[in-house]
């Protein structure tokens, strides 16, 4: 198949442009260019331009996920796995070209997203944090809780450490942050005989 036939490669022509300029300064027709295809190939394969950024945001997202959850996998409790797949995918999130463009160039663009509604990307963590909870309170690692109001709580806490990535890099040492997230999430999830 050609390379100006996949939505595969519309997103790739995509997540370089935005890399490069941001969102509002990509057009549709920048990443037609990019991926070798017309802008009417690109609009039938996403409608608008839009969709395509939400796209291609929610497949970065979902790439960090995968490859934190890769290198959790070895640990023993659910627990264990759910705070450092959450370290992994702050960090991986924060370092993403893709995000820090928009957290540069256009973080208007993720308002609504904080104060009106949720997006792709935090239902996809609000359903791998269900997963990983109830996988925690079948091993015992996790204390019960409502997985539904954890979930959430969980990317309220993961989501304000991704937005707040450029600060922290100015305020403090990243590193020192990313271990009180752990301690955090750590102390949030245990079981109350082992937080006590």
């Amino acid at each position: 198949m050609s390379r100006r036939h996949t939505d595969v490669a519309v997103l790739e022509a995509a997540r370089e442009c935005v890399a490069t300029v941001g969102v509002r300064r990509t057009t549709v027709a920048d990443v037609a260019r990019r991926a070798g295809a017309s802008r009417m190939t690109v609009y039938r394969m996403f409608p608008d331009a839009r969709t395509l950024w939400s796209t291609l945001l929610t497949r970065e997202f979902a790439e960090v996920i995968r490859q934190a959850e890769a290198e959790a996998a070895h640990l023993s409790t659910a627990r264990e796995r759910l705070v450092e797949t959450t370290a992994g995918v702050v960090t991986r999130v924060a370092a993403d070209p893709v995000v820090r463009r928009v957290l540069e160039l256009d973080p208007d663009l993720l308002v609504p997203y904080i104060v009106e509604r949720l997006g792709q990307s935090q239902r996809i963590a609000m359903v791998e944090f269900r997963r990983m909870l109830a996988e925690g309170q079948a091993d015992g690692s996790i204390r019960q809780i409502d997985d539904n109001v954890g979930s959430y709580c969980l990317q309220l806490v993961v989501g304000s450490f991704v937005l707040a990535a450029r600060v922290t890099e100015q305020e403090a040492s990243a590193q020192a942050v990313l271990a009180e997230l752990r301690r955090l999430l750590d102390a949030y999830l245990a079981p109350a005989a082992r937080a006590a």
